[in-house]
């Protein structure tokens, strides 16, 4: 399905200032469309058709569907999606009227899908001066109802704000980002006149000024002489809408006022209120919890450096040889899940950006090289951003084979092997941006699809004749084979090419969670 700005791209010439106007009108038209109890449609002419057109019986221009909206207080009249269709033949004399002229048309239409009969306003969307599409307000017909108060008002707000789409004065051109918690027309409206006092408010909106502690005289009062720090006179004074939350005790209020304008003078305000306090505690409880767990990382890291000091105490005071060898090995292999919560503590993202382990990861390994020979650890390519479920198993994958790689493969001078010994691996390693020109331990990373590549690749002297993944007595490659085919789900592969090559496949998705099916 396109997109909006891709709609507006296929069949408008309007200029990208002109497409971002209509892009913040659909931004904001839900409360025009609750105002007005109607379905609305942004039409434009489709591209090619002649701008100057002479008003007739059916129009001279063709007209596109690029937006619509239902109105969450009352019934739709469409169910079907109109995006991207054609105006019907009632609808399209209507549309070309109000472009040709510039100015408000309305009439009865037929509804093509059930052939019900329906009054449509046509406002014409004016930018710079200019008529850049049509709104397209389309409503039942309604035969001996009377509106009652609350309806009248909110069809008045809506008539009024249509006067402005048609100066071209809404949707503002500068406006505050609307909240995730923005009220909507349902959740509550009041509206002011030009001296900022009430003239109406809504049921809703009197039980969140009564959740405010405003009781009485609310009608023909100023919101300031009822105690309550309102954003409406910051919006009659900038003639643009302004927000802000009030609390009194643990209630909060939000609050959104858009003014009225006319003829470059606010006339008036619609203010939107909503009682948010049941979210504003939610949101409390996440922050609470959020600290709680990154306290709960923090825990972890210090635990885990505590056995760490414990470890590197014990071995010390070995002799050399295995015993001692082990310990080094488990205080190393600690040390990186202490890494991996060490990042974890320090944001509420249950992700981690994995290059960033990387440094410690490498310094840690180039510590434990021969300082009489140093090896060069590097990297390339992105993992992004993982779970703490595939970063910490991949973590300490990557802290074996590169200590594999220290211990083992510059055991004996390097010794590159022909080019009739290359393998088809290699085109995999050109595009990860690894070579091997230097004796070094290169790692690189690709995220291809829903998979993460991983090559780690040294110049050594490579692995031994008749070698296994699968058959290897190697406790750390043991290790590597079970954390990378249980807890990550993924497929290894080792090769000779110029030195060792390791190539691990690993199946996460959007949110760098394994796909283990666990």
């Amino acid at each position: 399905m396109a997109t909006l700005a891709e709609l507006l791209r296929e069949q408008t010439l309007a200029s990208d200032q002109a497409v971002e106007h209509l892009q913040r009108l659909v931004g904001s038209w839900g409360m025009l469309s609750d105002l007005s109890f109607s379905d609305l449609l942004l039409f434009v002419p489709a591209v090619g058709e002649i701008r100057s057109v002479s008003v007739g019986p059916t129009g001279d221009l063709r007209f596109v569907v690029v937006g619509q909206v239902r109105p969450t207080t009352s019934q739709t009249l469409h169910l079907e999606d109109l995006l991207g269709r054609g105006a019907s033949p009632s609808e399209q004399s209507f549309l070309a009227q109000a472009w040709a002229l510039g100015s408000v048309v309305e009439g009865e239409i037929t509804l093509a899908a059930r052939g019900e009969r329906a009054r449509m306003v046509c406002i014409p969307v004016r930018f710079q001066g200019e008529v850049v599409a049509i709104l397209g307000r389309e409503v039942a017909l309604v035969v001996g109802r009377r509106p009652g108060e609350l309806e009248r008002v909110y069809v008045g707000i809506f008539d009024r704000l249509a006067t402005m789409v048609t100066a071209g004065l809404f949707p503002f051109s500068v406006e505050e980002p609307l909240s995730s918690v923005a009220p909507r027309v349902g959740d509550g409206v009041m509206t002011l006149d030009a001296a900022q006092r009430v003239e109406f408010t809504s049921p809703n909106a009197v039980n969140a000024m009564h959740r405010l502690g405003i009781y009485r005289g609310i009608l023909g009062a100023r919101l300031e002489e009822l105690g309550v720090e309102s954003p409406v006179p910051r919006a009659f004074s900038g003639q643009s809408p302004t927000a802000e939350e009030l609390e009194k005790g643990e209630v909060v209020v939000y609050m959104r006022c858009v003014p009225l304008l006319d003829q470059g003078r606010v006339t008036g305000a619609a203010v939107l209120v909503r009682d948010v306090t049941d979210l504003r505690r939610r949101d409390r409880l996440l922050l609470g919890k959020d600290a709680a767990i990154r306290e709960v990382h923090h825990r972890v890291k210090n635990n885990l450096q505590t056995i760490s000091s414990l470890l590197r105490l014990q071995s010390r005071r070995l002799v050399a040889g295995d015993a001692r060898h082990a310990l080094e090995e488990a205080d190393r292999r600690v040390r990186t899940i202490a890494l991996v919560h060490e990042i974890l503590s320090r944001d509420t993202a249950d992700t981690v950006a994995f290059n960033g382990i990387l440094p410690s990861l490498v310094r840690m390994a180039e510590d434990l090289s021969n300082p009489s020979a140093p090896v060069e650890v590097t990297w390339s390519g992105e993992a992004g951003e993982l779970g703490a479920q595939v970063a910490t198993p991949l973590a300490l994958v990557l802290n074996e084979l590169i200590h594999n790689a220290l211990e083992h493969a510059f055991a004996e001078p390097a010794s590159p092997q022909s080019a009739s010994a290359r393998t088809p691996g290699e085109s995999k390693q050109r595009r990860l941006g690894i070579g091997a020109e230097h004796p070094r331990v290169q790692i690189g990373f690709e995220r291809r699809g829903g998979e993460l590549l991983v090559m780690v690749r040294d110049n050594g002297t490579g692995l031994p004749a008749g070698f296994s993944v699968e058959g290897t007595a190697s406790l750390g490659l043991s290790i590597v084979r079970g954390l990378v085919s249980s807890q990550l789900g993924g497929k290894i592969k080792m090769y000779n090419d110029s030195g060792t090559v390791v190539e691990l496949a690993i199946p996460v998705d959007n949110a760098g969670a394994a796909l283990t099916g666990i």
